[in-house]
């Protein structure tokens, strides 16, 4: 298993401070989010061959690899024009992907939750131009529902990735989408959902998130009523209301050996201490 840091609350950092950054940490692994001066989000990369070679070489001074890299764009939108311009986004961060020699990407479906049909058509387009991609290159990609998605809960997403029908794509459950990924169910089973995933849940994500359907779904007011705005946190662990004993246990119960992602995005200002934290609870429940 690897246990790795999204480094987004040190994106400011030139590339080798952030890289060096991490190793200080103790972490052995990074994975590599949107960044302006790489990989912006939703934009074309904007890495040449001599910022990949910085990178690389800060990666191998600090001793630290890349487990994943996770680039966003609209792949799945139903607009034709930005469809084939995220398609050729894509094409562009895979082959960095591969000159970094990271062996694997992650993302996310996008789309829009309005127009999911619609969405889930042009991701099957996308898909059939970026598949013979990765595979050429030799690189895995794990996909995660998200929060105003075209598909943006468990048992779909699920099914969507399985229907792939590829055994290097798998499935990343984002535990800090636990109760977007339950749907209805208020409580969120976390540990049927993942049950559920079985031998494709091959990537997580760990932050901590409140419930935002608690309190008959008064917990947080949002203006106007019935908005469809999406709510949810990356804390720290036990900041929230994931059922952490579920979740680590099961990940246990499926003898989990991906990756693991620290992904708190909500502390800036002690990145570090947020950062080492989740690093030591992460390697307690899983590598005892």
């Amino acid at each position: 298993m690897k246990i790795a840091l999204d480094p987004y609350m040190f994106r400011a950092l030139p590339i080798n401070d952030m890289v060096r950054t991490v190793a200080e940490l103790g972490y052995d692994y990074i994975e590599l989010s949107p960044r302006d001066d790489f990989m912006p989000f939703f934009l074309h990369p904007r890495a040449d061959d001599d910022r990949v070679a910085e990178l690389k070489n800060s990666l191998r001074t600090h001793g630290v690899q890349l487990s994943s890299i996770l680039p966003l764009y609209k792949w799945s939108s139903p607009d034709e024009t930005e469809r084939q311009a995220a398609v050729s986004y894509w094409k562009r961060m895979i082959e960095i992907t591969a000159d970094l020699e990271c062996p694997l990407m992650n993302s996310e479906f996008n789309g829009r939750p309005e127009r999911a049909a619609e969405s889930e058509a042009a991701f099957w387009r996308s898909l059939e131009e970026l598949l013979p991609v990765f595979e050429r290159e030799g690189i895995a990609l794990n996909l995660e529902a998200h929060p105003d998605d075209f598909c943006e809960e468990n048992t779909p997403a699920v099914d969507l990735v399985r229907a792939i029908n590829k055994p290097w794509v798998n499935y990343l459950y984002c535990a800090p989408h636990s109760f977007h990924l339950s749907g209805s169910d208020p409580t969120a089973d976390i540990a049927a959902m993942m049950r559920y995933a079985g031998d494709k849940l091959q990537h997580v994500h760990i932050a901590d998130s409140f419930n935002h359907k608690g309190s008959s779904g008064l917990r947080y007011i949002l203006n106007p009523p019935g908005t469809t705005a999406r709510i949810h946190q990356h804390l720290d662990i036990d900041q929230g209301e994931v059922d952490w004993n579920a979740f680590f246990g099961t990940l246990r119960e499926l003898d989990f050996d991906g990756v693991a992602t620290a992904c708190v995005f909500a502390w800036e200002e002690r990145a570090r201490e947020s950062s080492a934290f989740m690093l030591d609870r992460i390697t307690k429940e899983l590598t005892v």
